[in-house]
């Protein structure tokens, strides 16, 4: 499953590998692999946190210089196909993470979104003056 998802060699997908780091799986592509290991094995990811594991798809937004994405603000900890395993056995998500607080907003993504709106205005008011 994870060199078919990944697209790697199965020789590459070793039991302590990072899925992450090691085999480069990372963002959106990282997410999918985890809902699709938690639907094909009956996994409780209730207490799964993301951003242990992964980065966010995309890099370099404007939200990002000023406000840390919530996986620059924790200590990165690797999903291996141990961790795969365990979690296949148990039911759930096996790892137990180390207390922690994220901001209650997003800041990072706001200012992304006012951005976005800002170039959006400026390109339907460049266009109406051609």
């Amino acid at each position: 499953m994870i060199s078919d998802k990944i697209g790697v060699n199965e020789s590459e997908v070793t039991d302590d590998i990072d899925i992450n780091r090691g085999l480069g799986c990372t963002g959106d592509d990282f997410h999918e692999l985890m809902e699709e290991f938690a639907m094909k094995f009956n996994v409780d990811m209730t207490v799964y946190r993301w951003y242990f594991h992964t980065e966010e798809e995309g890099f370099g937004s404007p939200g990002s210089w000023f406000f840390k994405a919530p996986n620059e603000r924790v200590v990165h900890i690797p999903v291996t196909i141990d961790v795969l395993i365990e979690g296949a056995t148990k039911g759930k998500w096996p790892i137990a993470y180390p207390a922690h607080e994220l901001p209650k907003h997003r800041w990072d993504l706001t200012i992304n979104l006012v951005f976005l709106v800002v170039v959006a205005v400026w390109a339907a008011v460049s266009l109406t003056k051609c």
